[in-house]
């Protein structure tokens, strides 16, 4: 039953208060998974280089309405870093989307819907058109569609975004210069445009500081390397034949690569005909840096109101 009033937002939440820890076993990894709640299923999808913690300053609201899974994506975290093989097939968004569905089965949820951030809303969009009877909603933090990205490759937005060619090089090229210093490379990452690392809560600065080892470098790399390959591969078959069926909200930061390089909603509609925007100010890391914008927007669209966001004069 989907409440009436939208729960109040905790700012000084610990991470992922409430949650349990489960480990689930897919046919092609173990995926290491928070849930919490109860009421319609909506899974959480992190992003690059992230984690499942990365939902902790509005994962906790959420569960007061839903039955809240957020996993770690194969590769990332405290999930398996299966080998990805010749092709670098085992991370396409297709395979780390078959992990996601098989976390839904294990908990007994046919239908459900999706949030995603960075490359969680890559896997979120091959989800949506994969199997679209099974998604219900799509809302994506700050990327326009893979297809669209690569195939409108700018100056500007590949100045900002190096790590997609860099990261998808030959290994162990990118692997061996990264992990020479793995704690120069996470905080000059995730200090997107100077925005500050003070947007990410000490604890939360911590895990993303812990999981940045080597094997979670070259599963990154993996990554990568299936996005230009099997994934373009992949949305090129698709492009103008197959479409999203379900309603998508893209969330995008005003002060991204995304916001600066692209216009999200149309990209959107190249690929989906329900489709909602909105720009915030923020960067690359809207649910840490804005969750007060970014809780209210995620409750409306997935209670199925109308969601509405007016930037203060």
């Amino acid at each position: 039953m989907i409440a009436a009033e939208m729960p109040t937002l905790i700012q000084n939440a610990s991470l992922m208060e409430g949650f349990r820890r489960e480990t689930v076993k897919t046919s092609g990894a173990e995926i290491e998974v928070a849930i919490a709640g109860s009421g319609p299923p909506l899974l959480l999808i992190h992003g690059n280089p992230l984690t499942l913690v990365s939902w902790h300053k509005i994962a906790p609201a959420l569960a007061k309405t839903f039955t809240v899974i957020a996993p770690d994506l194969r590769g990332y975290g405290d999930s398996s870093k299966p080998d990805g093989g010749d092709d670098h097939g085992a991370y396409t968004f297709r395979a780390m989307g078959e992990d996601n569905f098989e976390v839904m089965d294990h908990f007994g949820f046919d239908r459900f819907q999706i949030a995603g951030h960075d490359r969680g809303a890559r896997v979120g969009f091959r989800m949506a058109l994969d199997r679209p009877k099974r998604v219900e909603r799509l809302a994506a933090l700050d990327i326009v569609p893979t297809h669209h990205v690569l195939t409108n490759v700018t100056l500007g937005w590949g100045l900002e975004s190096y790590h997609w060619f860099f990261m998808a090089q030959k290994a162990p090229f990118p692997e061996r210069l990264i992990t020479a210093d793995l704690d120069y490379y996470i905080h000059y990452k995730l200090n997107k445009k100077g925005v500050g690392l003070e947007i990410f809560t000490p604890e939360a600065m911590a895990e993303y500081v812990r999981c940045t080892t080597p094997e979670q470098i070259h599963a990154v790399c993996e990554d990568y390397r299936a996005t230009v390959t099997l994934d373009l591969a992949m949305d090129t078959a698709d492009y103008g034949r197959r479409r999203i069926e379900c309603p998508v909200m893209v969330i995008w930061g005003t002060n991204s690569h995304c916001g600066r390089h692209f216009k999200p909603v149309e990209a959107w509609s190249e690929w989906a005909d329900d489709v909602s925007g909105f720009g915030i100010p923020t960067g690359h890391y809207p649910a840490e840096h804005r969750p007060d914008i970014v809780y209210p927007l995620f409750w409306d669209f997935f209670t199925g109101r109308k969601p509405h966001w007016t930037e203060a004069p």
